[in-house]
């Protein structure tokens, strides 16, 4: 199985809220597809906090190395 990646998760995270928006589909693949989207937006919501961790080390860290360079 291929690895889910953020931007795929949008993409189809996307998709399902199109086809539940403006489609007339029977109450079972509704509630397929919208437990699919929950388990997309947990997903995406998992990356974004990694990512916004990762971001605030980087940002840690240039902060660190600008502080030795004006002493």
């Amino acid at each position: 199985m291929e690895k889910l990646i953020y931007e795929d998760a949008i993409k189809e995270l996307e998709e399902i809220t199109n086809k539940l928006d403006s489609e007339s589909l029977p109450l079972s693949k509704s509630e397929e597809l919208f437990s699919r989207a929950l388990e997309l937006a947990k997903f995406c919501q998992k990356e974004l906090s990694k990512s916004t961790k990762k971001l605030f080390e980087i940002k840690k860290e240039f902060d660190s190395i600008q502080e030795e360079e004006s002493e």
